[in-house]
Formats: structure tokens, sequence, C-alpha cells
């Protein structure tokens, strides 16, 4: 995660940081659902569930901005 963190902050173009900020995402996602297993509790598996979708939503929104440069049509 931490290398993710060093390329989103330095990425040397913008598709590098859109790229490293949805591998932030899985990571992120991955390390819920393990301290999930590991506590017992469905909590961690519902904020990982949240941030799977504003991961995704994020993702293809910068996505359209960058190829398009406008959000809204």
């Amino acid at each position: 995660m931490a290398m993710n963190l060093y390329r989103l902050l330095r990425g040397p173009g913008v598709t590098d940081r859109i790229l490293a900020l949805d591998t932030l995402y899985v990571n992120t996602i991955a390390m819920l659902v393990l301290v999930g297993m590991r506590e017992g509790s469905t909590i961690y598996f519902e904020a990982a569930v949240i941030i799977a979708m504003l991961g995704f939503v994020g993702t293809v929104v910068l996505s359209k901005f960058l190829i398009r440069r406008d959000i809204i049509e």
C-alpha cells in the first residue's frame, strides 16, 4: 500500500495516478476482508463492499474525465 501511495503522489502521469488509486482501493478491500475474517465481524465486510462501490465509481469518473474532459453529458 505504501508503494501505491508513492505512485499516487509522485506518478509521472495522470493515468499512472488513476491506476495507483484503483490498486490502493483493491489493497484496502483485501486488508479489510482479512481483518474481518480474523475478527469474525461482519462490519469489515460491509465497509469493504462500500469501498469497492466507491472505488469503481471513482475510477470510472476519473477515466471518463481523462478521456472527454467532461463528466456530465
